[in-house]
Parts: structure tokens; C-alpha cells; sequence
């Protein structure tokens, strides 16, 4: 069983790696394409599922019992997951305005989207998390229902450290093709990389108290159209760049996922959900 899960381990990763990397720079350096696009870059968010789907089916044969398709009973996750981004906002901009980066000033929420005053922008995108979830889906059926069970399941903090270290590595390109601009850019990934390893912190704890992969599909989805877009828009004109802008919105972050890890909120990461496990060890 640990061969065949080592198998299926480096089998995901040589996917996932493989496709999006090829796609991304074929898109940009052949295609011409921008990433900035979200149609562009709509087959990036899914190609760590589609490697899920293609280990789980084909290579391991250990089909989807484990993989949290289902919603799961308890609401409150999904609160935490759609509530948390706004949240995280409101703390990031209070962090910039204490330290003298950023004065109070949410004009710019105007342009965010064309034809709506800039307090119904925030509104909008809380409708919007909720329709994108699918498509982040893409990613977390990848990296938090496949992969990080899989890596070190009794040790659950070097679980996703590590799961948090490989999905950081696998945006990396995306600071080489016109995505993100760093002014430093060793100095932005270094930032970027610890914002997704305590990402990776609250997705699987999420994932526990939910028992399934959609809770931290809504939270990331929150992340990149909530917490992302509102933050990056107002730091953004008070002259920060991309790398300082990355650092304030990681401090909520950072913050809930030391509480989380403090607390010995993260169970070890079994194969399977709780519920899953619990169902599993009744039949025994």
C-alpha cells in the first residue's frame, strides 16, 4: 500500500506539473496569450484535478470513497469559508492603515467592475465565490483532497507544509509569464510561498471539520475573487507593489493558521475524511 500510494504520489505530480506548466508557457511564449485573461487561464485551475481523476481511476485504482465529493453535514465550515475572505479584508487593510502603508480611501473599489458604485463591488464578488466555487474546486480536489492526506498522514503540520511548498512551486511560472510582477522577484515568491503554506493550514482544516473537498473549494474561491482582488485594488493605489500588497493580505492568514496550528485544530491526514474514517473503522 505505501508503494502504490508513493506511485500514485509522483504519478499526480508529474501531471499536474507537467500539463499546467507546458499549457502555461505554450499559451504565453507560442500562443501569445495573456494570463491575466481568466479564460486563459481557466485550464490551469483544473489540471490538478484532472491528475486526481486520472491517478485514482487509472493508476492507483483506488476510486473516490475518500475524496469528500459530497457536501457533508455541518454548515458552519462552509460559514467560515464564505464569511472568512471579507473578514480577512477588513484585517489586512486594518494592518496597512496601523503601519502607515495605506490611509482609509475605498474609491478605488469604484473601477472594479464597470457601472456599479464601489460598495456594491464587495457584494457582487460574495454572490460570485459562491458560482466560482466550481472552478476552484479544480484545484483543491488536487492539492487538499489528493495530495496532502497522502504526504506524511500521522505528522499532519509536515503534511501541509510540504503540500503547501509543492503548490506554491507549481505558480511559480506564473510570476515569469506577466501574471503577477514582482520588483524583487526571489523576495515576492518567498512571500508568496509563505502565503500558501498557511493557506494550505486552514484549506485542510476546513477539509477535517467539513469532510469534504467543497468547504475549502469556497474559501479559495473567497481568496482569489474576495480577499485577492478587494485587497490588491486599494493597496495597489496607495503605491504598493505586488510583493508588500502579498505580504499585508498573508497576515490574516497567517494569523488563523498559527491559531489553528496552536491549537491542535489540524487532525493527522488520513487518507480519507473524518467521516469517512469513521465509517471505515466500523466495518472492520
Amino acid at each position: 500500500m505505501v508503494t502504490e500510494h508513493k506511485r500514485g504520489v509522483v504519478a499526480f505530480l508529474l501531471i499536474a506539473f507537467g500539463t499546467t506548466w507546458t499549457y502555461l508557457f505554450t499559451a504565453r511564449f507560442a500562443l501569445g496569450l495573456s494570463l491575466v485573461n481568466p479564460l486563459v487561464q481557466l485550464p490551469l485551475g483544473f489540471a490538478p484535478a484532472i491528475a486526481a481523476v486520472i491517478v485514482r481511476r487509472w493508476i492507483t485504482r483506488e476510486g473516490f470513497a475518500d475524496a469528500g465529493l459530497r457536501l457533508g453535514t455541518s454548515r458552519l465550515p462552509y460559514l467560515a469559508a464564505w464569511i472568512g475572505p471579507p473578514v480577512f479584508v477588513v484585517a489586512a487593510l486594518g494592518a496597512a492603515a496601523v503601519v502607515g502603508v495605506w490611509h482609509p480611501d475605498l474609491s478605488p473599489l469604484n473601477g472594479i467592475v464597470s457601472g456599479l458604485p464601489g460598495w456594491a463591488a464587495p457584494l457582487l464578488l460574495m454572490v460570485l465565490v459562491v458560482l466560482l466555487t466550481p472552478v476552484y474546486w479544480g484545484e483543491e480536489f488536487g492539492w487538499t483532497s489528493y495530495l496532502r492526506p497522502r504526504l506524511f498522514p500521522d505528522r499532519p503540520l509536515a503534511s501541509v507544509v510540504v503540500t503547501g511548498l509543492i503548490w506554491a512551486l507549481w505558480h511559480y511560472p506564473l510570476a515569469f509569464v506577466g501574471y503577477i510582477h514582482f520588483g524583487n522577484v526571489a523576495l515576492g515568491l518567498a512571500a508568496w510561498t509563505v502565503s500558501f503554506v498557511f493557506q494550505e493550514v486552514i484549506l485542510a482544516w476546513l477539509w477535517s471539520r467539513s469532510g469534504s473537498v467543497w468547504a475549502p473549494s469556497l474559501a479559495h474561491a473567497g481568496n482569489n475573487m474576495v480577499l485577492s482582488l478587494l485587497t490588491g485594488q486599494l493597496l495597489s493605489h496607495s503605491g504598493l507593489g505586488a510583493t508588500a500588497t502579498t505580504l499585508i493580505m498573508s497576515v490574516p492568514i497567517i494569523a488563523v493558521g498559527t491559531w489553528i496550528l496552536l491549537t491542535g485544530r489540524l487532525p493527522a491526514s488520513r487518507s480519507a475524511p473524518r467521516s469517512h474514517r469513521m465509517r471505515a473503522h466500523v466495518h472492520r
